[in-house]
């Protein structure tokens, strides 16, 4: 079964209650859905979308099986493999050996990083502003193995390796992205 937008909300509220969570599920979400038009996948838009929002469902509860317990709960609710796969692949070589094998599940384990670095960088910027946000600011931070220490750099750049990607390229597309998330902007 795919959920519908509605349905996906509701089951990661579920297991999620914390503010910070919700956003960044909704933040991937909203990235993951500009990726697919990007990419020519539009009619996937949705799908991409609700794998986006799914990705960490299992990381509140269970952050030391997160990937692993993701499987079992979506598996126990009859949740389409590919979605299962999507958001487990997204631990891959962290808590998985599962292979971001689509281009979807790629993007994803490039960017779920990436959005958090992003983000973190955003409240350093006089405006805290996403718009107003530059490549040259986030590459300053990427090297800065201290700033937002919890984001992965070797995951953001072998997911930019897996796409094909430069990171200025996966830098500069997420930051677009991320000015057109509405809860980026909210």
């Amino acid at each position: 079964m795919i959920p519908t937008k509605e349905e996906a909300w509701k089951l990661l509220c579920d297991y999620n209650k914390e503010a910070f969570h919700l956003k960044h599920s909704q933040i991937v979400a909203d990235v993951m859905k500009w990726y697919a038009d990007k990419l020519s996948y539009a009619d996937e838009a949705d799908f991409w979308w609700i794998v986006g929002l799914l990705h960490d469902l299992d990381f509140e509860q269970f952050p030391e099986e997160h990937c692993i317990k993701v499987q079992e709960i979506l598996y126990e609710k009859n949740i389409d493999p590919r979605i299962v796969h999507a958001v487990a692949s997204h631990g891959y070589l962290l808590t998985v050996d599962i292979r971001p094998e689509h281009e979807m599940e790629k993007v994803l384990y490039a960017i779920d990083e990436l959005t958090g670095l992003i983000g973190a960088v955003v409240k350093m910027i006089p405006t805290k502003n996403v718009q107003d946000l530059e490549v040259k600011t986030v590459k300053k931070k990427f090297k800065d193995k201290s700033f937002a220490a919890r984001c992965s750099r070797e995951v953001i750049l072998r997911g930019a390796e897996m796409l094909g990607y430069e990171i200025d390229y996966l830098i500069e597309q997420t930051i677009l992205a991320m000015r057109e998330s509405k809860a980026v902007n909210e």
